[in-house]
């Protein structure tokens, strides 16, 4: 006799290097758990050496499964569009290949609508068309454990601060109301 949202949902999105999305977003207030992975290929099981390949046909992705009651489906688009460049085909800053694709994977018709709402708003904010994929989700691989929140245990790493620390950086600063 359920009447308000779910206490947990999922959202799967890939925004280039998952070591970056999954940064940003096991940051924000309601986002209970992240996981860094693969999606939107065929091959079951992929490694990182498959999808780095390109060969797999998956790209990095990440899985959120958060709390709708604290953080809605539609403040993580507004996230998501706004820390990676969603107007690159297959690229995302020095990291190219397929498996850096932007990709939004819904998990019913409701986050596809969401999805396509999100995408269509977020355009206003570029001037090249976006190229993300809204996709419905079909799997989701983890990935290896080295990947897992990768940022917090290799702060020092070049890639971390070069890459990863502008996007943290700006995280904090426009979207304070969202952190945990």
């Amino acid at each position: 006799m359920g009447g308000g949202p779910a206490r947990s949902a999922t959202a799967t999105f890939a925004g280039g290097c998952f070591w970056c999305t999954e940064a940003i977003f096991l940051r924000l207030k309601g986002a209970d758990t992240v996981v860094s992975g693969y999606s939107g290929g065929d091959m079951d099981n992929p490694s990182y050496e498959k999808v780095s390949s390109g060969f797999s046909g998956h790209t990095e992705t990440i899985q959120i499964i958060f709390n709708p009651k604290i953080i809605s489906y539609k403040d993580l688009l507004y996230i998501f569009f706004r820390t990676h460049d969603p107007t690159t085909m297959n690229r995302q800053e020095a990291d190219v290949g397929t498996q850096y694709r932007s990709a939004i994977f819904y998990h019913n018709d409701n986050q596809k609508n969401q999805a396509e709402k999100a995408k269509e708003e977020a355009q206003t904010h570029f001037s090249d068309p976006i190229v993300t994929e809204i996709v419905p989700f079909k799997s989701f691989y983890k990935a290896e454990d080295y990947h897992q929140n990768y940022y917090s245990q290799n702060p020092e790493k070049a890639y971390c601060k070069l890459i990863i620390d502008p996007k943290i950086i700006k995280l904090q600063k426009d979207f304070k109301k969202y952190l945990k």
